[in-house]
């Protein structure tokens, strides 16, 4: 029995990294049966069949560190939340849920701008700011032109990180950028609705080097937060923390409430107006 990495699932045919090999394996039935199908990310113990074909049977999986359903993955250590500044247009709603639930499965976030080239410097920085400003590493990109790859690629040793975002943000050329060769499938604009069609379907991990590892996946268009309970929310938007012990009720919820430590940090210029108009979307779905 050897320990190997998930890389991949494909019509339930895994593949897995064993001491630089990789192997073909099929699932041992009773992990199906437990609800624990295999995902990339997954570290898992290989019965060997054939060393020369490279064939095995994943017989257990080990405890997961975290688990993602959608897209399914495991283990995952950091996320990039890739975000378009244009075709598509910025989809900051859609950032703050990833926020908030990355913030919930303590997995660290990496904010990427993409596509730099194509909006004013003005309300690029306003976005980066809003970010830089909480916390939360931002990072500039024009992916067609390298520009911020460099950069990008400091954030990815000894971690196991996937890409997310909306369909047509460039996440498969920023993929191929780092990785130097054409390896993911590019995403493709349509130039009648000017938003992205999904061309990746599965979750697969990519080698970069030692125990650096990255991620393409379908994205997050029907990601959720129902996971998180309402009343926990707030936590999860890191910047209202400090002022939460100043509200005079333990369940507030910082919207409708008077005497609300959130709500002065807010009427103080101390939290982004944006980011707590969009948490109060959130709250109300």
């Amino acid at each position: 029995m050897q320990k190997g990495f998930v890389l991949s699932n494909i019509s339930n045919l895994y593949k897995v990294e064993i001491n630089e090999k990789i192997y073909d394996c099929n699932a041992r039935g009773k992990i199906k049966n437990n609800e624990t199908s295999p995902v990339a990310g997954d570290i898992a113990k290989v019965e060997i069949i054939d060393e020369e074909k490279s064939t095995g049977v994943i017989t257990e999986i080990e405890e997961r560190k975290n688990y993602i359903k959608r897209p399914k993955m495991a283990n995952i250590t950091q996320i990039i939340l890739v975000i378009s500044m244009k075709f598509p247009k910025p989809d900051l709603e859609l950032l703050d849920k990833q926020l908030a639930y990355l913030e919930f499965n303590n997995i660290k976030p990496i904010i990427c701008l993409n596509k730099i080239d194509l909006e004013k410097e003005e309300k690029i920085n306003d976005i980066c700011n809003t970010y830089t400003k909480v916390g939360y590493t931002v990072i500039k990109t024009d992916a067609k032109e390298g520009k911020g790859i460099k950069e990008l690629k400091q954030c990815l040793n000894n971690n196991i990180t996937a890409f997310s975002g909306n369909s047509g943000v460039g996440k498969s050329t920023l993929i191929n950028n780092i990785l130097g060769e054409n390896t993911t499938q590019e995403g493709i604009i349509s130039e009648k609705n000017k938003r992205g069609k999904n061309t990746t379907t599965q979750v697969r991990l990519y080698k970069i080097s030692q125990n650096t590892y990255i991620a393409d996946t379908p994205g997050f268009s029907t990601f959720d937060i129902k996971e998180i309970d309402k009343k926990e929310l707030a936590k999860f938007f890191i910047e209202f923390r400090q002022y939460m012990n100043s509200c005079e009720y333990i369940d507030c919820s910082h919207i409708k409430e008077k005497e609300c430590g959130v709500k002065k940090a807010l009427e103080e210029g101390k939290i982004s107006q944006d980011r707590y108009d969009r948490y109060c979307k959130l709250y109300g779905t």
